[in-house]
């Protein structure tokens, strides 16, 4: 029996797909309290500036590694500056940073991944060891060479975060769409005289997308990581602005005295990659896709 292409559905299904996949996602405890997680977050970062009780540059020589108290819940750093207040902001940075890079590394790194498993031969061979040589390196070390000559701002760190995150997509790409390009449908589309970018947009493209929606929550959560990383080792988000990875990079110093200063930010971050690591998992029980299984080489 011959394959039907599921292909080119009205934007209003799709739009129903989306909301019945949602639906099906937060049934599944891991997805409600992902979801949970993750909202709150992107709404705290929103709103933080609005209802934090003090400026973060503020320092105060009187109150230097204060216990939490009524008037700072999670006590003072080691420049009297209110700890609950940069928690609560420490994460906009990461998550309009991470926000922007994460969808240009899956489509920059989706396409390349689906035109290689399409197309195959010599270039699908040569890129593909280029992409295991970019795997082999140490995960921070290439990043640190390029925001070393380049800079630490945002349209540094952007694309660089885009670049190195993306690299591994394809790879996840070529293997879904190896999947997909066995099936009758894509031998009737070669045979109508389709060209390789209409099979990619109109055949492809909507059968990995489930494959991609999945990837695209793990590298996200990665590249939160990768982000904290860089600020930790300073070269991510520059003083005074908060930031986690700044933040525990600060405080670790002193955290015999006041862990707060410590704790603060390594909860907001963890309960952030948490959150974002149980959507994926219901995201992908919800899809029957198997998180687990490795790429094809």
């Amino acid at each position: 029996m011959t394959e039907v292409s599921p292909i080119t559905a009205p934007a209003q299904s799709r739009l129903q797909r989306v909301l019945t996949t949602l639906q099906e996602v937060v049934r599944l405890p891991s997805g409600s309290i992902g979801l949970t997680l993750v909202t709150l977050h992107i709404v705290l970062a929103l709103i933080s500036p609005l209802i934090v009780p003090y400026d973060f540059k503020e320092m105060n020589s009187a109150i230097i590694l204060a216990d939490p108290s009524a008037a700072h819940w999670l006590g003072t750093d080691h420049l009297g500056r209110d700890v609950m207040t940069r928690v609560l902001l420490g994460g906009r940075e990461a998550l309009i940073v991470t926000g922007i890079a994460t969808p240009a590394a899956l489509i920059w790194g989706g396409l390349t991944g689906v035109l290689l498993g399409l197309r195959g031969g010599w270039l699908d061979e040569v890129v593909m060891r280029l992409v295991d040589a970019f795997l082999a390196l140490p995960g921070v070390l290439p990043l640190l060479v390029l925001v070393t000559v380049f800079g630490t701002g945002n349209d540094v760190l952007i694309p660089t975060l885009a670049f190195f995150f993306g690299i591994p997509v394809i790879r996840v790409a070529r293997a879904a769409t190896h999947e997909v390009v066995a099936r009758d449908f894509i031998s009737a589309a070669r045979a109508r005289g389709h060209s390789q970018l209409t099979i990619v947009r109109r055949e492809l493209m909507p059968n990995v997308l489930d494959t991609m929606m999945v990837e695209g929550a793990m590298r996200w959560s990665w590249m939160l990581l990768g982000f904290s990383a860089l600020s930790f080792l300073g070269f991510g988000v520059s003083p005074p602005t908060p930031d986690w990875g700044l933040m525990i990079a600060d405080a670790r110093v002193y955290m015999s005295l006041a862990p707060w200063g410590v704790l603060g930010p390594v909860v907001a971050l963890s309960s952030l990659i948490i959150g974002i690591n149980l959507t994926a998992d219901a995201l992908a029980k919800t899809l029957g896709l198997d998180r687990s299984r490795k790429a094809v080489v």
